[in-house]
């Protein structure tokens, strides 16, 4: 099922200064007007046109002109603006009650789908309690299950019981990297074994942070030997299209936001008229009946997107790196770049990263800009290196923001590696 848009509507009536009506006029106007496509949009949307082609509504929203928008070209999509209209007049309700859910079911009905309209009103979005563990003298807090963030946490836990930042384990050090890629092993081996949608079945979240797990687990990591056979469930599917925002007010109010498709344009299915594709988050899910993510009616997949939280003292950090099963493992590499050594936000989101997102073998990409001798010392320990760009999408790309309680000043810092920007807004008096 949809979410995001009861989930905008909650955090409206909750949280908002604004009703969600004025929140999203700017958004409409967007939509209506248009906007010039950036140069990582039109990268990524000149990947997905033969994707798009698969689907006549989708090529006649998404390719006009039969092709993809090039970088400065204007895309309008007035469809969209129509469904945000709606959202603006209606509230929700017009998502799942309305004409924009009955255009949804027409084609989902066409395609051989079997939602109904009964789904898509029942639907509601839920609060969650997040879950944390503390890394030196910073509580970070995650989404929970069916969220990936308890392999962040799990991998900080991990990465707690070495000497990170000092000697002979400083960034970019072969000893830390190692200790760093092992302890993503170790994490998601426990993520895709142990956590699917919490409802209707027990998970260990709790005995998963344990800090006597992790100083058990932690013995399994060989300084000297990459693992290439850390049990799993085997590799699980990439997936793009997400969206990250930060933001902190005068106040101090923080929103760490996140939304996906999933992959490419999400199903690549477009409802006629509705001016958006619907998502293919349920190619998540397991066949494997013995997995706590196995496919099931009225259940979630296990899921990618994790938007979160850090804090020490007087200090408030709102934080996400996108980028599928990359996430958890970025976000740990971040904090342990601001907690271990020493950066700022912004140099902290700069600094090389590796990912892993396979669940298997010992295969890992790094970003060009670690030394040729610290990749020579990793190889020989092992570990296959697939060599990424200087600042790759590979890796995946983030935003965030801080605030220093006891001074009143909010930082930001957006990722080189996507279209994000850190935006100040001056004080209004």
């Amino acid at each position: 099922m949809p979410g995001a848009v009861d989930g905008w509507q909650k955090l409206a009536d909750k949280f908002g200064r604004k009703k969600l009506s004025e929140d999203l006029a700017a958004a409409i106007q967007t939509a209506q007007n248009g906007f010039p496509v950036t140069e990582w949009v039109a990268m990524y949307w000149a990947q997905g046109a033969d994707y798009l082609r698969g689907e006549d509504s989708a090529a006649k929203l998404y390719l006009p002109q039969d092709r993809p928008p090039k970088a400065g070209e204007p895309f309008r999509n007035s469809d969209l603006a129509w469904s945000l209209q709606q959202i603006a007049a209606h509230g929700s309700d017009a998502f799942y009650k309305g004409e924009i859910s009955h255009r949804i079911l027409d084609e989902i009905k066409r395609h051989g789908g079997v939602m109904t309209a009964q789904d898509l009103a029942d639907f509601s979005s839920e609060w969650v309690e997040p879950i944390s563990t503390t890394y030196r003298d910073w509580t970070v807090y995650e989404m929970p299950p069916n969220g990936q963030g308890i392999a962040a946490l799990e991998m900080l836990n991990l990465m707690e019981t070495l000497p990170l930042g000092q000697k002979d384990y400083g960034f970019g050090s072969t000893k830390a990297l190692h200790a760093m890629i092992e302890a993503k092993k170790l994490a998601y081996a426990d993520l895709v074994k142990y956590i699917g949608d919490p409802h209707g079945q027990s998970l260990p979240v709790k005995t998963l942070l344990s800090k006597d797990r992790a100083a058990e687990r932690a013995k399994l990591i060989d300084p000297d030997h990459a693992n290439c056979e850390v049990a799993a469930g085997g590799s699980l599917p990439a997936a793009g299209d997400t969206t990250y925002l930060s933001v902190v007010d005068r106040d101090g109010n923080m929103v760490s936001l996140i939304q996906s498709n999933f992959s490419e344009f999400g199903s690549g299915i477009v409802a006629p008229g509705t001016g958006f594709a619907l998502h293919n988050r349920g190619a998540l899910f397991t066949l494997d009946p013995d997995s706590p993510n196995a496919l099931a009616g009225h259940k979630r997949p296990l899921h990618t997107i994790i938007p979160a939280f850090a804090q020490k003292g007087d200090t408030r950090l709102a934080f996400g790196i996108m980028g599928g099963w990359n996430q958890s493992q970025a976000h740990a590499q971040f904090i342990a770049d601001i907690v271990d050594f020493k950066m700022n936000i912004q140099a902290a989101l700069e600094a090389p990263r590796f990912t892993k997102r396979t669940f298997e073998g010992c295969d890992v990409q790094m970003e060009n800009r670690f030394p040729q001798k610290v990749r020579d010392e990793l190889a020989a320990r092992g570990h296959k290196i697939e060599l990424v760009g200087i600042y790759s999408a590979a890796v995946g790309g983030g935003q965030a923001v801080l605030r220093d309680f006891s001074t009143g000043i909010n930082f930001g810092a957006s990722d080189p590696r996507k279209d994000g920007a850190a935006v100040p807004e001056l004080p209004v008096d």
